[in-house]
């Protein structure tokens, strides 16, 4: 099988590491078409996973764009769909992996009649998206798709609420090469060293520097914990969050906390920061599609406590694999926060568990078994 996958973003994001590692088995049978330039193109190439970038300016829609402002960029997307329309007659699938993708795939999947898979890295929530851009997305997906892959069992039920057809979706979680974890324990005190955090209990955070995603949350929970709890962020903002990134500083500030508070900036590889960790943190105040950095701390053997919402429910289980806390509520953060500290052999007992069933359930050898399957019955059809 001949894949064309279509992606709108320059940046590895979530969606595009995942993308990256579905397209690895196909890579001398596929082309990743991308809507901007960026490092993610780099990432691919040095995958060896043949990659083009169609258009020179990044098209101006975004989650939260009105019905006039999705008009206004049809100019941009004309000759992009025509550009697609050229190069799917050489592929069997259109594999669209965001929504602009979709969009474009969409189309191009009507001219060509190929079949067009949508794979769902979002829930279509208010929070989120724009009611002009939940009614397309869901219209579309219905209309062209062949199948909707959904990354969780959240993220399919909110497509369904909004529309969407529960007789083309199916769930695929996220998958990961679960021994590449496993390789950076004997390099975390050393780390910690480097970064200056030798004898410190660290809670790491790892998203970019958004609102939503609530770097605020743990900044007010380590001001309720002890002396020795630190907390690094690793991430930066995207799509002009930075007035956030200010807000950020000046919480810290205002809390006296800047001794005990480190931002790393954006880092292409998380996992020897994270082995680096006591603890890790999801905080996110809106429900998280999926919450990769949740399995991948997990898969490091860390503790973690997750915003329970999204997701993110479907990964940890309370007491037995991590901690879930309601979204917002730093008090309850900050108290499972000391309890980790204070009982050091249960919360290694919970990271132990932890990383066993995220090692059973997120492989990704098992993941492409998941997508081949789905994928293969697109040709019977």
């Amino acid at each position: 099988m001949k894949i064309l996958f279509l992606d709108q973003s320059g940046k590895p994001g979530g969606a595009e590491l995942c993308l990256l590692d579905i397209a690895k088995p196909y890579r001398d049978n596929c082309l990743v078409g991308l809507f901007a330039d960026g490092s993610f193109k780099h990432l691919l190439q040095q995958h060896n996973i043949p990659v083009q970038v169609l258009v020179s300016q990044p098209i101006q829609v975004h989650k939260e764009s009105s019905f006039i402002q999705s008009l206004s960029s049809i100019s941009q997307i004309a000759p992009l769909i025509a550009q697609v329309v050229q190069l799917v007659r050489n592929y069997d699938v259109i594999y669209a992996n965001t929504q602009k993708a979709l969009v474009v795939g969409a189309l191009a999947s009507f001219l060509t009649h190929r079949p067009l898979v949508y794979h769902l890295h979002d829930i279509l929530s208010a929070e989120h998206f724009s009611p002009t851009n939940r009614r397309l997305a869901v219209t579309l997906a219905n209309r062209f798709a062949s199948l909707v892959i959904a990354n969780s069992k959240a993220t399919q039920a909110a497509f369904i609420a909004a529309g969407g057809r529960a007789d083309i979706t199916d769930v695929v979680y996220n998958g990961f090469e679960c021994n590449h974890y496993q390789q950076h324990q004997s390099h975390s005190e050393r780390i910690r060293d480097q970064l200056g955090l030798a004898g410190q209990f660290v809670i790491g955070h790892f998203s970019r520097l958004s609102p939503w995603k609530g770097q605020h949350i743990l900044i007010e929970a380590l001001a309720q914990c002890p002396q020795n709890v630190t907390a690094i962020f690793v991430g930066d903002a995207l799509f002009g969050e930075q007035d956030y990134v200010q807000q950020l500083h000046q919480q810290v500030t205002a809390l006296n906390l800047e001794k005990r508070v480190k931002f790393l900036g954006f880092c292409s590889d998380v996992i020897p920061l994270m082995t680096a960790c006591d603890l890790v943190a999801h905080t996110s105040t809106a429900p998280e599609p999926f919450g990769r950095v949740i399995v991948e701390a997990m898969l490091c053997g860390r503790p973690v406590i997750a915003a329970q919402a999204g997701g993110a429910m479907e990964l940890v289980e309370t007491g037995k694999t991590g901690w879930l806390i309601p979204p917002g509520e730093p008090t309850q953060l900050a108290s499972i926060i000391v309890s980790c500290l204070n009982q050091p052999q249960k919360t290694a007992t919970i990271a132990r568990q932890g990383q066993l069933e995220a090692n059973q359930r997120f492989d990704l050898k098992v993941i492409e078994q998941q997508l081949t399957q789905l994928l293969d019955q697109l040709q019977v059809k």
